[in-house]
């Protein structure tokens, strides 16, 4: 079994998968977000083929520990999502994974579209291995 990692935006969804083992978490993908409906068939199909049985949805807060605005959505998508498909969910403080994704970027992609590109699956990894982490 895997679990998966997800960074929410309304126009972009990072994606990040463990190792069967739940041990390392690695980016996947950036989807790029088409309709709800087309949205929620694609991750239902994903987390069948992919065999996760958790999901960790970073879930936006701002330094004082309060929700975004984001985060009504994000929770709206995952509930959504759970209707179509069992699996286990967990919410994860993001708190500056954007930013730590983008200064691991800027080590190795010098061109800012091609880091834009790379950006949210690399959120995604860095919020399921500090969940992975944080539950060993």
């Amino acid at each position: 079994m895997k679990a998966m990692g997800i960074d929410f935006g309304m126009a972009r969804i990072g994606v990040a998968l463990s190792d069967d083992t739940m041990f390392l978490a690695s980016p996947f993908q950036t989807y790029k977000r088409k309709d709800i409906e087309t949205d929620l068939n694609y991750f239902a199909n994903l987390i069948k083929e992919k065999n996760v049985s958790l999901v960790v949805c970073g879930l936006p807060m701002n330094m004082q520990g309060e929700e975004q605005e984001i985060a009504k959505k994000t929770r709206e998508f995952m509930a959504q999502l759970k209707e179509k498909i069992d699996f286990e969910l967990e919410f994860f403080d993001e708190r500056l994974t954007s930013s730590i994704a983008e200064d691991i970027l800027r080590e190795t992609e010098k061109d800012w579209k091609k880091r834009k590109e790379k950006l949210d699956m690399v959120a995604a990894s860095i919020i399921l291995q500090d969940y992975l982490d944080m539950k060993r």
